[in-house]
């Protein structure tokens, strides 16, 4: 294998090369392994220690969102399934990762143009990792979001394939492009996606105009302020808000000028605390309504905790001393083509967080709608758009010298994908069984 510090500049193929080898390391069959005998630790254990810190009465909250269905855990247990990927053998190829790849996370949204997007739009647990550990986590939520939607064993099991299928394809594009080529590459498919499209018209809806009618009510006096639902939002005043306030500074920072001076042109008007996701649920997200050229000029900014990545504790040596919530940013800038214009970070009480604009233009796919010919090509755009963030953001010569031009790594991922699901049936009933007990002792000791 090429000596990277003889040899700073190794060409594509030597980059290749060294992708091939890797195979060594972990053989690309060895993907489709799981076994829960692997565990070292209690899922509901763990889950209970990702709550540490959160806001307590909120926790409910999210337990009663991960127990809707299998699913709904999946997307809140990224804590589980870091910590079972981390049991595992990896190819050492690492790259920038989404880290909680699953077909919700990928959504439309507007670009600074102003025009709307489709991409990857959640990155709470972006980190330097194994790239198979996004497509691992995918392809779990493909075949599950296929369940919960009523379709076919064998259709979630073609979707899975249909999904590396078209990474490969598309990591095989992007090697053989321009970098500057691969920076800018826009996937052209949406149009003629109906599935997309339906998306994109939703989004089209979500203007600042729609979030000003759903979030904030006139008071008597005139003014508009947050509406109050709790408990998933509710207005923040006197210090607290101040506080809110005051950690803009930092963030105006984190702003390239222009944008610094398009936000100065802004004036805060209310502060609300709002529960988003379901992974997220219990950390502290605030919102900040502002007004440019009067009321009918709103700006929502969210400010999203960010108390860092659940695979930090198994990468230890990819750590580096950096604030979370700049991480999250870069790592977003660094895989999709276009971001938010407002994204940026601050700290507040000693926490860390994520800045970005709240609800412009943003859409996600419904899982009842992954159903056949829609699962299929949903399947194949989750492929393209992970395999341009992975190649925008890591080298993907190393990933396609890995990959090969056979079918045993795609094989091998859905393999694991089926048996993952199935793991993640279990513990979501394991967490229902304990969720019953626990409330059912709660009821006797009263």
């Amino acid at each position: 294998m090429t000596n990277i510090e003889a040899n700073p500049f190794p060409s594509s193929e030597e980059r290749r090369a060294m992708g091939r080898a890797r195979r060594k390391q972990m053989k690309r069959q060895t993907h489709g392994e799981w076994t829960a005998k692997l565990r070292r630790h209690d899922p509901l254990e763990l889950m209970a220690a990702s709550m540490k810190g959160r806001v307590a009465s909120l926790v409910p909250l999210k337990y009663e969102r991960m127990m809707a269905s299998p699913f709904g855990y999946f997307r809140g247990a990224v804590p589980v399934m870091s910590a079972d990927l981390a049991l595992l053998p990896n190819t050492g190829i690492l790259n920038q990762i989404c880290g909680d790849a699953h077909v919700r996370n990928l959504g439309a949204y507007a670009a600074p143009d102003g025009r709307l997007v489709f991409d990857i739009n959640d990155f709470d647990e972006t980190m330097r990792a194994p790239f198979e550990w996004d497509l691992k986590r995918l392809a779990t939520s493909l075949i599950l979001a296929a369940r919960e939607a009523g379709d076919s064993e064998r259709s979630a099991h073609e979707s899975v394939l249909a999904f590396l299928a078209h990474y490969r394809r598309c990591a095989r594009m992007f090697a053989a492009m321009p970098v500057l080529e691969v920076a800018r590459y826009q996937v052209h498919r949406l149009a003629r996606a109906s599935l997309i499209s339906g998306v994109l018209r939703k989004a089209e809806r979500a203007t600042p105009q729609h979030s000003l009618a759903a979030l904030t009510v006139q008071e008597k006096s005139g003014a508009r302020v947050f509406r109050e639902e709790r408990p998933v939002l509710w207005r923040v005043k006197g210090a607290a808000a101040r506080a809110v306030l005051e950690s803009l500074r930092e963030y105006n920072e984190s702003l390239l000028p222009e944008r610094r001076h398009t936000l100065s042109q802004y004036h805060p008007v209310d502060v609300c605390f709002k529960v988003v996701g379901t992974g997220s649920v219990g950390t502290r997200d605030y919102c900040v309504y502002m007004e440019g050229n009067g009321e009918s000029d709103p700006l929502f900014l969210q400010i999203k905790e960010e108390p860092g990545a659940a695979y930090a504790p198994y990468l230890e040596a990819e750590q580096t001393v950096l604030h979370r919530g700049r991480a999250v940013a870069e790592g977003q800038r660094a895989m999709q083509m276009q971001s938010d214009p407002f994204l940026g970070w601050t700290t507040l009480d000693g926490r860390e967080y994520l800045v970005r604009q709240l609800n412009d233009h943003k859409a996600s796919i419904e899982v009842e709608d992954l159903k056949g010919a829609g699962l299929l090509a949903y399947a194949e755009l989750c492929g393209e758009l992970l395999a341009r963030g992975h190649a925008r953001s890591g080298d993907v010569q190393l990933i396609l010298g890995y990959l090969g031009r056979g079918q045993s790594f795609a094989g091998a991922v859905a393999g694991f994908a089926e048996a993952y699901a199935a793991q993640t049936e279990r513990d979501w009933q394991a967490l229902r069984k304990a969720r019953r007990v626990r409330k059912a002792g709660a009821v006797t000791a009263k």
